[in-house]
């Protein structure tokens, strides 16, 4: 399933609102309501975003939504400012770091199950690049944006990676068959 593309007028405005988000999440602030009538349609539907904050070109925070639970503004204002303070694997973002904070969100569509016989046959239907994927087995559930394979372009690795980041033994996905789900993104950034 795909995505109407935004419009650069429809990203500019989401981008302005993860910032606007962002700052006064990170300075404690509270953030005034949204108002939705005055938002564009596409950014009142439904929608599942990804925010990542890097900092000097390194990860600063990523939070997200695998799928959509309120419109899609919301969910980029939440997830600014989850990136930016609930993000378990860094300390919250200070104020002295704002300026140096760059901004990325990710659309994503809904994601579909993969189906598959074996790991190599998972590996063949995989696409590098293109697809998000995300593992499951059991409660354990670990995603990655498309963007990753920039990181780490090897199938197996980022597979193993993904196991990692999901708390189990990397060769998991060799070893017994998971539910894996595969979504593409909309990403544009400051």
């Amino acid at each position: 399933m795909s995505l109407e593309p935004l419009s650069p007028a429809e990203r500019s405005l989401l981008l302005k609102l993860a910032r606007q988000a962002l700052e006064a999440g990170v300075r404690g602030e509270v953030l005034p309501p949204l108002d939705l009538q005055s938002l564009p349609p596409a950014l009142r539907q439904p929608g599942a975003s990804f925010v990542t904050l890097t900092r000097q070109g390194k990860l600063r925070g990523c939070v997200g939504a695998l799928e959509p639970y309120q419109p899609l503004a919301e969910d980029v204002r939440e997830h600014a400012i989850a990136a930016a303070l609930q993000d378990y694997r860094f300390p919250p973002v200070q104020p002295a770091e704002l300026p140096e904070i760059k901004i990325e969100i990710s659309r994503l569509t809904l994601p579909q199950e993969l189906d598959y016989t074996s790991p190599e046959d998972l590996l063949a239907r995989l696409r590098p690049g293109v697809d998000g994927v995300t593992l499951i087995d059991g409660r354990l559930r670990a995603t990655f944006l498309p963007q990753v394979w920039e990181k780490l372009p090897d199938a197996p690795t980022f597979l193993d990676h993904l196991c990692y980041k999901m708390g189990a033994p990397e060769d998991l996905w060799r070893r017994k068959k998971l539910r894996v789900q595969t979504y593409q993104v909309e990403e544009f950034h400051e």
